[in-house]
């Protein structure tokens, strides 16, 4: 698994290997480098894999998810309980394959809105900057309901093709579903 924004041809991506004794070893500085350094590679949009220094095995995800309940732990914790329950009940769940793209799209959604406000409001001046931040629950509200719109119009869409295809293949058994 490579973490990047863009594709890389592997030549370019650096390499931490993990050993049993929890120690990470990035081989591009060869050097041993902390979680918090992992993080900064995220956030500075670093491509990178992590590897088990025994195995081989990719276990980037591992160590992205270790990352997440470190900064959940500590500070201001950006998913509540009943979030973290509502995601683990779609573990084994017909619609689990659905959830990881959905949310992925939902976020990058996000990402592009923040973006596009950072680009817009280079040449706030501070008068400007008073402004939007008086308007800021309205333009905020309508931004963010227009996300949970279509949010809500592709769930709707993923349950209807999943009831159509679970139809089809009741169907081919002989079993009839209601409508």
């Amino acid at each position: 698994m490579s973490i990047s924004n863009t594709p890389t041809d592997g030549a370019n991506q650096r390499i931490i290997k993990k050993y049993p004794n929890r120690r990470l070893y990035d081989t591009t500085t060869s050097t041993y480098i902390t979680l918090a350094e992992v993080k900064q590679l995220v956030m500075s949009r670093e491509s990178f894999e992590v590897r088990d220094a025994k195995t081989g095995e990719d276990i980037t995800r591992a160590i992205l998810l270790q990352i997440i309940l470190e900064e959940e732990a500590s500070g201001s914790p950006m998913f509540t309980a009943p979030v973290l329950e509502s995601l683990i009940r779609f573990y084994g769940h017909a619609m689990q394959g659905f959830l990881g793209g959905y949310l992925e799209k939902n976020i990058q959604s996000l990402i592009e809105v923040q973006t596009r406000f950072a680009e817009q409001s280079k040449g706030f001046t501070p008068e400007t900057w008073t402004q939007y931040l008086a308007l800021q629950p309205p333009v905020l509200q309508a931004m963010m309901g227009g996300s949970l719109e279509q949010s809500k119009s592709m769930l709707a869409q993923m349950q209807e093709r999943m009831q159509k295809q679970t139809g089809q293949m009741l169907g081919a058994f002989g079993i009839k579903t209601p409508n």
